[in-house]
């Protein structure tokens, strides 16, 4: 393992451990952002006292600020350096973040959601500049098991993030339901908002010291340069030639939609969980209902997790896209499993959902990036901005579970179906690719 480890991290005489440990764990940063902000739909919804699909925005305005900026990351990246992208993304996170204060003293739901595309410009230049800057610390013949054991921090940022959001936010939040808020006469519902909008800011708060933290950790450490920055940027030639290549291209797109039915089972597992743990059986209260939802959401990321260590060692030995396409299939069975059932067992398969998505974002990522070479800064802003995906699918599948009961069957089942469709087109970019790869 210890010579397996080295292989990864050390080229050319170059040794990129310590460089290495300094950007995994922005992975692990960005991850808390994710999924102390997916529980914030449901959390939002009930404060402003409004639908599913009007907290859906919290995803809009946080997935599409990576689409806003991948781009000018990637220009930013190619002219300067992957360091200077990664400090620019922290200070621009640490800013969105700090935005909560004064997002929370106006009381109105819009201020928070300009405070989220902040914050994911600065995840966008973030991302755009760690996940190529991991690929270029080795060889090429392991860059994609080199991307995959970093992003396999990533879900541990993420566990810490759900955890946040139960025990500090959920939790302590009124545990008055939607419907009985909707009654309150406006002076007590105005001071009952005010009230969780402290509890929902204060870990944002907390989440900005951190960051700058690790802003001046990196600042000052030595991080090497591989070849960057000073180059011209040939913006539109650049993303003519990556965008002919069908391994790229398509990778774009499978991205897209991998990103979309990552967020939906993460999101949307609240408002699934809570269905049943309402009803009968269980008859639970709404807090409650979405504590436990929340539980199930924690041990879906553990699994997520280990599935991801296994599927870096499995690379070792059984093609990547290959693995891809089997998962993909698994995922598809699974969420037919999840639409199907109206009980536990529905649940069950959302959290076995988990395992087959550990290894898709950075599998894609790798696939598709392979031999663009210096390329690479604007193919990963490509793949960024298809994060985008986590910013328009899941309004869709809000409106449908907004309908409560569509030919009675419970609308948040039928809404499944759409994470069903993006596992159909991973499935394709899979197989594509691993015919391209037999030659």
């Amino acid at each position: 393992m210890k010579n397996d480890k080295q292989s990864l991290l050390k080229h050319e005489g170059i040794n990129y451990l310590i460089p290495f440990i300094l950007i995994t764990f922005c992975f692990a940063l960005w991850g808390f952002a994710n999924d102390i902000t997916n529980p914030m739909v449901k959390a939002f919804s009930k404060i402003f006292r409004m639908s599913v699909t009007e907290g859906a925005l919290v995803q809009v305005a946080f997935y599409g600020g990576y689409a806003v900026a991948a781009f000018p990351a990637a220009i930013f990246i190619r002219k300067y350096s992957y360091k200077a992208g990664i400090l620019l993304g922290l200070g621009l996170y640490a800013v969105g973040v700090l935005m909560f204060f004064p997002a929370k003293l106006t009381g109105n739901y819009y201020p928070f959601l300009l405070a989220y595309l902040v914050m994911t410009i600065g995840l966008s230049f973030l991302e755009t500049s760690a996940n190529p800057y991991i690929l270029s610390m080795g060889s090429e013949q392991t860059s994609t098991r080199r991307l995959n054991f970093a992003q396999s921090f990533n879900p541990l940022g993420s566990i810490m993030g759900m955890f946040v959001a139960m025990k500090f936010i959920q939790a302590r939040m009124n545990p008055m339901s939607t419907d009985e808020r909707a009654l309150l006469p406006p002076a007590e519902f105005e001071a009952l908002k005010q009230n969780d909008l402290d509890v929902v800011s204060t870990p944002y708060l907390l989440l900005g010291a951190v960051i700058i933290l690790v802003f001046l950790v990196i600042r000052f450490a030595k991080m090497p340069r591989n070849h960057e920055g000073g180059h011209s940027i040939n913006f539109l030639p650049t993303l003519k030639r990556i965008f002919s290549i069908p391994n790229y291209r398509e990778g774009v797109i499978a991205q897209f939609f991998y990103i979309g039915v990552q967020i939906m089972a993460w999101t949307f597992i609240i408002q699934y969980g809570t269905r049943i743990f309402m009803g009968e059986g269980y008859g639970m209260s709404e807090q409650a209902a979405e504590v436990l939802s929340q539980r199930y959401n924690i041990v879906a990321m553990v699994i997520f997790i280990c599935s991801r260590f296994i599927c870096t060692w499995l690379m070792k030995f059984v093609n990547a896209s290959r693995l891809l396409t089997f998962f993909a299939v698994a995922g598809g069975i699974l969420t037919v499993g999840v639409i199907a059932f109206q009980n536990i067992f529905g649940l069950y398969c959302l959290v076995g959902v988990s395992a087959c998505m550990s290894l898709m974002f950075p599998t894609i990522y790798g696939i598709a990036l392979k031999g663009l070479g210096d390329d690479a800064k604007f193919g990963a802003a490509g793949l960024i901005m298809a994060i985008l995906g986590g910013a328009v699918l899941p309004p869709f599948q809000a409106r449908i579970i907004d309908a409560g009961t569509l030919w009675g069957i419970p609308a948040v089942n039928l809404s499944f179906v759409l994470p069903l469709v993006c596992f159909v087109v991973i499935l394709v970019y899979g197989l594509r690719s691993y015919r391209r790869h037999l030659g």
